[in-house]
């Protein structure tokens, strides 16, 4: 994908997103209640489907300069009065670890990947790896899609690992991304890590209302 393409994307994405947040957030589409519950980490393995790569097409933005600068301590405060388990330090310390990245933009199309750093791009056409499904410590359980680069020269990640809270076939609202070059099996059991990308269009409120409300 080259700057050209970004570009091109970056104004799609402006457009369509624009225009479902102006209209209402794109999350207010009605949910079943399959998905609802598999947002929650429950579902069952055999309703898990295989997706594209597709399904995260677009140009997306780290969400971690908002929460380093304060723009997310009303969704810190949030989490802390509803679940009761952390302080809204504590939230703060446990989001800043799991936000933490130096990939600051993304930008897929056509099943290649650019990673942003800065001014540095780096890209690699991404071939799809299957599903793993995770069971965690609350009983809940969470779905990696996994992906490839297999391309020696390419000096981006060699493995992905996309979690957006969805099972089947469906549009990313937003991801969790894992990054690496060593293994999928390396990846499979980082749970602290977890790079968060919303679309680039969104500004910090609409993202904040987002976090909030979704």
């Amino acid at each position: 994908m080259t700057t050209k393409n970004i570009l091109r994307l970056l104004l799609l994405t402006s457009l369509f997103s624009g225009t479902a947040i102006a209209h209402g957030h794109h999350h207010d589409k009605q949910q079943t209640e399959a998905q609802r519950k598999a947002a929650s980490g429950i579902f069952e393995d055999k309703d898990v489907k295989d997706r594209k790569l597709s399904d995260w097409d677009g140009v997306w933005q780290s969400v971690e300069p908002y929460l380093t600068n304060g723009t997310l301590d009303p969704v810190m405060q949030a989490k802390a009065e509803k679940n009761k388990d952390k302080t809204v330090e504590e939230y703060r310390t446990y989001y800043t670890k799991g936000y933490k990245t130096d990939v600051d933009m993304i930008g897929i199309e056509n099943n290649i990947i650019e990673f942003h750093r800065g001014d540095k791009v780096e890209q690699c056409e991404y071939t799809y790896s299957g599903y793993r499904i995770l069971t965690y410590t609350s009983g809940k359980k969470g779905v990696r899609y996994l992906f490839e680069c297999k391309d020696k020269n390419s000096h981006a990640p060699k493995f992905i690992q996309f979690s957006d809270h969805i099972i089947s076939p469906e549009k990313a609202a937003h991801f969790h991304l894992y990054m690496g070059n060593e293994s999928h099996e390396a990846l499979l059991v980082q749970l602290d890590n977890w790079p968060t990308y919303y679309p680039y269009s969104m500004n910090e409120k609409d993202i904040v209302h987002e976090m909030l409300y979704h």
